[in-house]
């Protein structure tokens, strides 16, 4: 009859209303997003929640990522007629004109020895070679092989093996000269941060392989990767190529996530499905991370992916109950089997089912 019509007509249009499918997403967006601040984790928006479940690479950048960011001079080698103090001196002034963590290191030791500073003139950064300046009549530099190239200096037998004997134990190794001669080596070495490889292990654990990204020579590279446990190492990498790095993991298929603090891990933070900038870095770096750690603690890597998947199961749980009650529901109250009011209190029901079961990601 008429009456049992129209009420079956209310009742559907109740129970049709998608409050609970509207609400199913950013309910669980939210308290998840939620959750990653609780734990000291900036996560800017849905889109990164939701594709930190998906990652298959995570590439660290090393100094002041997987490294404490605080290197030490730990060996000063001389060469010819050069004394320690001497290479401690030239190299302290070039790179007087740097804000480098190794330029922060060398001259550090320079003050500890009172050994005084030369002033410099024509200051010149090679990326991801060095530093050169004038000093007095002569050209100095300090930086890695590639700028003793640049400077057209060989490198004698004697000084390569002392270089490479060092690098092998883990150190960054730079070479000072002075106008046609080099002078000889300092060692600086940075620690490997407090939780760098448990990190690893967790998200080795996960599925995911990690990368460690540096510009450092293969031997050095190798040694820090070990201490860590990474086994894929991607060395003498030129700031801009950490860019290339990302995009030729990319271009194999690879979701993956880029973890830096320096102004030059930006490119690559940018290009990667996820960035992750450590809190201690640098406002460019955190300003591109689509993700941000604020207690500079690398497990954190590990906590967001672990958020990501348990929020996108929680999604995927409340798009169910919602669909679930619709396909139930609306043909009962068809059929008449449903009034309006018992329509009224499922509809709120369901909704109150999908802001619980999300609530629940709090705990």
């Amino acid at each position: 009859n008429f009456t049992m019509a129209i009420l079956a007509f209310v009742a559907v249009l109740i129970i049709s209303c998608p409050c609970a499918l509207g609400i199913a997403t950013p309910a669980a967006l939210m308290v998840g997003v939620g959750k990653g601040a609780e734990a000291g984790i900036l996560i800017r928006g849905g889109e990164y929640l939701e594709r930190a479940q998906k990652l298959q690479k995570v590439v660290f950048d090393k100094t002041g990522t997987l490294t404490k960011g605080e290197p030490q001079v730990i060996d000063i080698i001389a060469a010819g007629k050069h004394s320690k103090g001497d290479v401690l001196g030239i190299a302290a002034a070039v790179e007087s004109g740097s804000e480098h963590p190794l330029a922060e290191a060398v001259i550090k030791e320079a003050k500890i020895k009172k050994i005084s500073i030369k002033k410099i003139s024509s200051f010149e950064s090679v990326s991801g070679k060095g530093i050169k300046a004038k000093l007095g009549n002569k050209t100095a530099a300090v930086g890695n092989r590639k700028m003793m190239d640049s400077q057209n200096l060989k490198i004698e037998k004697e000084i390569e093996y002392k270089l490479k004997s060092l690098e092998e134990e883990g150190k960054t190794v730079v070479i000072v000269s002075l106008g046609s001669e080099i002078i000889g080596l300092i060692a600086i070495a940075d620690a490997i941060k407090e939780y760098s490889a448990e990190a690893v292990r967790e998200l080795s654990a996960l599925g995911i392989d990690s990368i460690m990204l540096t510009g450092d020579n293969e031997h050095t590279a190798m040694a820090i990767a070990a201490q860590a446990g990474i086994k894929n190492v991607i060395a003498n990498v030129m700031p801009h190529e950490k860019l290339d790095a990302i995009k030729k993991l990319q271009a194999e298929g690879k979701v993956v996530a880029m973890v830096g603090d320096g102004v030059n891990d930006a490119p690559a933070l940018a290009q990667a499905d996820i960035g992750i900038a450590i809190g201690s870095g640098t406002d460019v770096a955190k300003e591109t991370g689509g993700i941000v750690l604020i207690k500079d603690d690398l497990r954190d890597v590990v906590t967001a992916i672990k958020i990501s998947k348990t929020t996108m199961k929680k999604i995927r749980q409340n798009l169910f109950w919602a669909f679930a009650y619709n396909t139930l529901a609306i043909p009962l109250a068809a059929f008449g089997y449903l009034n309006p009011i018992i329509a009224a209190a499922a509809m709120a029901l369901s909704s109150l089912t999908v802001v619980v079961n999300s609530a629940l990601l709090k705990t």
